[in-house]
């Protein structure tokens, strides 16, 4: 998948509410406008890359701006090990004043005045940079002063409609899943490259800097 693919589908995506295009590496600027831009309804996106795909790369700006410029509605937003700055950020947080939850782990760049960001948003819960483990069990301790997150604060809060549960024993429920056309409208979307691939050797996440 890559910027093409994604301007040439995104338009009839536009009911979706939660998108999920992490490691996604061929993607950019170009193909999150576009998402922007078509599905108007999100409020949930999650853009996080693997550490050895960022690692020693400088910051960069434009996806970010691409979120702030065409996603004003975002309420959940996860960019771990982004290459993000401050400014993209500070941009983001400016766009977006529904967002209630930030995830920046690993966004070594971003430096953020903890009380300043407490007073323009107030419901804001911010995950990171701070990496507390080698294998991050502990990400839910790893939020900033101002942001009160606990285990209970998880990404499906936002998805419309709740979870449901499609697989029982009753071989007519798949059938029926795509038969409410109202269920269309809930739809999520995860893209993912690469998943399987040097599983062994790419576990866990290298440790903070």
């Amino acid at each position: 998948m890559n910027d093409l693919i994604v301007e040439q589908i995104a338009g009839r995506f536009s009911t979706i509410t939660f998108l999920d295009v992490s490691y996604c590496v061929k993607i950019g600027a170009r193909a999150l406008e576009a998402i922007g831009k078509n599905c108007k309804m999100l409020v949930g996106l999650c853009r996080n890359m693997h550490p050895l795909d960022t690692a020693g790369k400088p910051p960069e700006d434009d996806e970010g701006l691409a979120i702030a410029a065409t996603m004003p509605k975002l309420k959940h937003l996860e960019m771990a090990y982004h290459l993000i700055s401050t400014a993209s950020i500070l941009q983001i947080l400016s766009s977006c004043p529904d967002l209630e939850f930030l995830d920046l782990r690993g966004c070594w760049s971003v430096i953020l005045d903890d009380k300043l960001t407490k007073e323009k948003n107030p419901n804001l819960k911010v995950l990171g940079p701070l990496v507390v483990d080698y294998y991050e069990r502990n990400d839910w301790d790893d939020c900033s002063d101002f942001s009160d997150a606990s285990s209970e604060y998880l990404a499906w809060e936002f998805m419309t409609g709740g979870v449901v549960d499609y697989f029982d024993d009753d071989d007519d429920s798949f059938d029926g899943m795509w038969d409410d056309e109202a269920s269309l409208e809930e739809l999520e979307l995860r893209f993912y490259e690469g998943v399987g691939q040097n599983v062994g050797d790419n576990y866990g996440w290298p440790p903070s800097p």
